[in-house]
């Protein structure tokens, strides 16, 4: 076994098995707090909520917990290990919630044989949360899952593989290509990978000025054309009136590569086919599609970016989804729309601009950071994201109606 395996399963197992639990909020020590904790006091609360529904945020948890979601069927790039496999992720992502943004989170792993039964189990628990962030779950349910979900909850739902990756690819894209000199709305994008993450990637540059028809999506059968009949509803709004049926074609010329397929399938040879200067988001993990040493020996002009933390410009979502809810639930956001979205991708971008805080060269272990080829998007232990990233999503809520009460008074 190696040593990291081994440091990793000792970490999860001791001293106590799991990354997260319980505190208590309240004094439980004398007769007197329990009498207030529970019978008689509970009461007063029960009462008050019965009267008016919204005092279940002054009286209960409930305005500051998220739940973490998950079927298992698509566990990190391990792919369906089932529900029970995927709750070390799943409290990874709670325990990120309360260290980046001091949100209390639970997860939830459901077993289901259908997608109805997933859906109304979440939708039938949801009012017990602030939010839910749904996780790993396999395309294209996901978007059904998420879609019926939105609908149907009075909460704000996430599904942060989808939503989150592609934010934090946003911020990072539009820096990079500012940095190469082009413009989104000229640049032509080859994105290898049709599924969740993939399909909310391009989606969110769309709306951010990319041109539909300047992006190249490909699945395992090659670019996602016109004449093909093989496409899903998801797939098909990517469908590119093209010649072009390769990788190899659509590597040419091209201006930027998002992947999010699998690892070591993106050959030196054809990155040398893309355009000068080109952005090359190479983001599967824990393997990326071209490993960086081999794209740098390959080409002195690039920008690299990866999923993993071990080399510069990580795509990660730690940088998103726990700002992104904290200004969702400090405003009582009903739901996480678009224009929170790209409030978010701009904070986040605009972070990456900034000095760097001697804090976070401390904790990254480096003497140096500035906006460049090789630092487009903010370490993730960065203080600046929690307040910057907050605000302007709550703004952004309260700006397009969907926040339930104004923005607290002297909010970070």
């Amino acid at each position: 076994m190696s040593d990291f395996k081994e440091q990793a399963l000792r970490y999860h197992a001791e001293p106590k098995p799991g990354k997260i639990s319980i505190e208590i909020s309240k004094p439980a020590e004398t007769v007197t707090d329990l009498a207030l904790a529970y019978s008689p006091g509970v009461a007063e609360p029960v009462r008050e909520i019965a009267n008016d529904i919204d005092n279940v945020y002054k009286y209960t948890g409930k305005g500051n917990l998220v739940a973490v979601i998950t079927n298992g069927t698509a566990i990190l790039g391990l792919g369906n290990l089932g529900p029970m496999a995927s709750k070390p992720v799943m409290e990874g992502k709670a325990l990120l919630f309360k260290r980046f943004a001091n949100i209390d989170s639970i997860d939830i792993e459901v077993t289901h044989r259908t997608t109805e039964e997933f859906i109304n189990t979440v939708a039938n628990i949801a009012d017990t949360f602030g939010g839910i962030n749904l996780e790993d779950i396999k395309a294209p349910e996901c978007f059904e899952i998420e879609k019926e979900l939105i609908k149907r909850c009075n909460i704000p739902v996430f599904h942060d593989d989808q939503h989150g990756t592609a934010i934090v690819t946003a911020a990072g894209m539009l820096n990079a290509l500012q940095i190469q000199g082009k413009n989104i709305k000229d640049a032509i994008i080859v994105c290898l990978g049709a599924g969740a993450a993939a399909i909310a990637c391009m989606e969110l540059l769309v709306k951010c000025g990319a041109q539909r028809e300047h992006i190249y999506m490909l699945d395992t059968k090659g670019v996602i054309h016109t004449r093909r009949n093989d496409l899903n509803q998801y797939k098909l709004l990517f469908a590119n009136n093209t010649d072009k049926r390769t990788l190899e074609d659509a590597m040419t010329g091209a201006d930027v590569f998002v992947g999010v397929s699998g690892p070591d399938i993106l050959p030196a040879e054809t990155l040398k086919l893309m355009a000068a200067n080109p952005v090359v988001f190479a983001c599967s993990n824990p393997d990326p599609e071209i490993k960086p040493e081999l794209a740098h020996a390959a080409r002195n002009d690039i920008i690299m970016a990866t999923g993993r933390s071990d080399y510069p410009n990580q795509v990660n979502n730690v940088l998103c989804f726990p700002f992104i809810f904290r200004g969702a639930l400090d405003v009582r956001a009903k739901v996480i729309n678009d224009e929170m979205k790209i409030a978010a991708v701009n904070a986040i971008r605009a972070i990456a601009q900034e000095p760097v805080p001697q804090e976070v060269l401390t904790a990254a272990k480096v003497d140096a950071l500035s906006f460049g080829k090789t630092y487009i998007i903010p370490k993730p232990m960065d203080p600046r994201l929690l307040p910057r990233v907050a605000k302007a999503v709550a703004e952004a809520a309260v700006a397009s109606g969907v926040a339930r009460i104004p923005l607290p008074e002297n909010y970070y």
